[in-house]
C-alpha cells in the first residue's frame, strides 16, 4: 500500500544566544529572558535545539559576544544542525554582517527584535495591522542591509505565508528582492506607509471623538502578552475574540460594549500585549493603535498572577505606558488566572503586593463581580474636587463638566472661564492640562 505524501515541511532549527550585560538592569534575569525567547521562537514556528549564555561588561563592537563565544556557538550550531541563530538582544548592522561572515551562508542570524517583528507579521489580520508591521520592518531594516532580511521581511496579513504547519521564519513582506532595494527606495516606502497610517490615525481620531461625545467611558485592557486580556474581554462582553495560549495571539485592537450590573455601559478595548524589550520601531509604528490606550478613562491592567515573573512583567507594562504617555490614567489591576492556583487564597494574598487590585479568573468568572464593582466605583462613583481654567474654544469640556460633574463656582474671564466643582475621577485625565495652579 502506498503511503500518502506528507507536505508538512520540517521546522527550522533555532539555536538561542543570551547575553547578560552587567551595565544594564533588565527586568528579567538572563535565564528567564531566554525562557521567554524560547516561547517567542516557538510562536514563530521554530524548533529550539540549543542555547548558550554569556555575561559581558559591554557588547563586542564587532560580534556582540566575545570571539571565543562566537567559535563555541558556531561549533554547537554545527553539532545540533541548527539553521538559525537567534540573539536575545538587538544587533546592529555591523554585528549582523560580521556574524554572517563567520557563520557562512547556511546559517542565518537574527535578533529578538526581528523575531518579534516576524510574529507580528504573522498575526496582523487587518490592513492597519499590516501597514504598521510593514513600517516597523522597513525602519528596522534600514540600518541592517544584510542578507538576514531575506528570511524576516514578512508582508503582514497577506501574501507569502508559511507552507504547512512546520514552516519556518520566511520572507513575508516588503518583497523577495530586498537586497536590491536601495536606501532611497526604502525611505520612499517608509514615507508612503507613514502617510497611509496618518490617514488611519485621522480616522481613529474621528471615531474617538464620536465616542467621547457619547460620554460612554472607555476602559483599555493592558497587560503583558498572554496575560489573558482577550479571554477577559470575551467573558465580560460575550464576544468571540480569538484566544490562544501563545505570545501575541491577538494584535489588532477590539472594542466591545459591556453592560454593568444595574445597567451602566462602558466600552472595553483590547490592545496588543506588551513584552520586555518591546522594539521601539513597533511602538512608533503602532502609535495610532496605542493611542486607544492613551485616550482611555481607565486602564485595566491584566496580570498573570501564576507567572513566576508577574512583578517584572507588570513593571514592563508600566514602562511601556510611560513611553506612550499613558501613565497618568487611573489603573485597576486584575490578577488573572487564579483558577490555575492550587490555593486561591494565594491570589488573595497577592493583592497585598499589587495596590488597587482584584483577583479574578477570566476563564471561570471567579471574582468578576468584584471586578465590576471596582470598575464601577472608578468610572461612575468616585469624584474629585477640581479648579480649572478652560479656554472658550474648549466648549466640549465645558459642557461635559456641566453634564457629568457638579459646578460649584463659575467665573467668566478674558479667554476662558474659571470653573470649580467635582467631576468623575475617570474624567480627570481630560481636564489635567487646565487645572489651576493655585488649586
Amino acid at each position: 500500500m502506498k503511503l500518502p505524501h506528507n507536505n508538512i515541511q520540517p521546522k527550522e532549527r533555532a539555536f538561542l544566544v543570551g547575553v547578560d550585560l552587567r551595565q544594564e538592569e533588565d527586568l528579567l534575569s538572563i535565564e528567564d529572558s531566554l525562557d521567554e525567547l524560547v516561547l517567542l521562537a516557538e510562536t514563530a514556528g521554530l524548533d529550539v535545539v540549543g542555547q548558550v549564555t554569556q555575561r559581558l561588561n559591554a557588547p563586542n563592537p564587532k560580534t556582540f559576544i566575545g570571539q571565543g563565544k562566537v567559535e563555541e556557538v558556531k561549533s554547537l550550531v554545527e553539532e545540533v544542525q541548527a539553521d538559525i541563530v537567534v540573539f536575545d538582544e538587538e544587533l546592529s548592522g555591523r554585528h549582523l554582517r560580521e556574524l554572517e561572515k563567520i557563520f557562512g551562508d547556511r546559517i542565518r542570524i537574527i535578533d529578538r527584535t526581528a523575531l518579534i517583528l516576524d510574529i507580528f507579521a504573522m498575526h496582523a489580520n487587518t490592513r492597519e495591522g499590516a501597514l504598521q508591521v510593514e513600517l516597523a520592518q522597513y525602519e528596522y531594516r534600514l540600518t541592517r542591509l544584510t542578507r538576514a532580511w531575506t528570511h524576516l521581511a514578512r508582508q503582514a496579513g497577506g501574501g507569502g505565508g508559511r507552507s504547512g504547519a512546520g514552516g519556518g521564519v520566511g520572507l513575508r513582506g516588503p518583497g523577495e528582492t530586498q537586497l536590491e532595494v536601495d536606501r532611497r527606495d526604502i525611505n520612499r516606502r517608509i514615507g508612503n506607509l507613514k502617510d497611509q497610517l496618518e490617514k488611519v490615525r485621522t480616522h481613529r481620531n474621528q471615531h474617538r471623538s464620536r465616542r467621547k461625545r457619547s460620554n460612554i467611558p472607555i476602559v483599555a485592557l493592558v497587560g503583558y502578552t498572554n496575560a489573558g486580556k482577550s479571554t477577559l474581554l470575551n467573558y465580560l462582553s460575550g464576544a468571540d475574540i480569538y484566544v490562544a495560549d501563545q505570545l501575541f495571539a491577538t494584535l489588532d485592537p477590539t472594542t466591545r460594549r459591556v453592560e454593568f450590573p444595574g445597567g451602566k455601559i462602558a466600552l472595553f478595548t483590547d490592545t496588543v500585549g506588551f513584552i520586555q524589550k518591546l522594539p521601539t520601531t513597533l511602538v512608533a509604528a503602532f502609535r495610532a493603535t496605542l493611542e486607544e490606550i492613551a485616550e482611555a478613562d481607565l486602564l485595566l491592567h491584566v496580570v498573570d498572577v501564576t507567572h513566576i515573573n508577574a512583578h517584572a512583567q507588570a513593571k514592563a507594562v508600566y514602562q511601556t505606558l510611560e513611553e506612550i504617555e499613558a501613565d497618568h490614567i487611573p489603573v485597576l489591576i486584575a490578577l488573572n488566572k487564579i483558577d490555575l492556583l492550587n490555593d486561591t487564597d494565594g491570589a488573595r494574598k497577592s493583592l497585598e503586593a499589587f495596590p488597587n487590585a482584584v483577583a479574578i479568573s477570566a476563564l471561570t468568572g471567579e471574582g468578576i463581580e468584584d471586578l465590576f464593582s471596582a470598575v464601577n466605583g472608578i468610572l461612575f462613583e468616585n469624584y474629585v474636587d477640581v479648579s480649572l481654567f478652560l479656554p472658550y474654544n474648549e466648549g466640549g469640556l465645558i459642557s461635559l463638566f456641566h453634564e457629568q460633574g457638579r459646578v460649584e463656582m463659575i467665573e467668566h474671564q478674558d479667554g476662558g472661564i474659571h470653573i470649580s466643582g467635582v467631576i468623575p475621577n475617570r474624567l480627570l485625565a481630560r481636564y489635567s492640562p487646565y487645572i489651576s495652579q493655585n488649586q
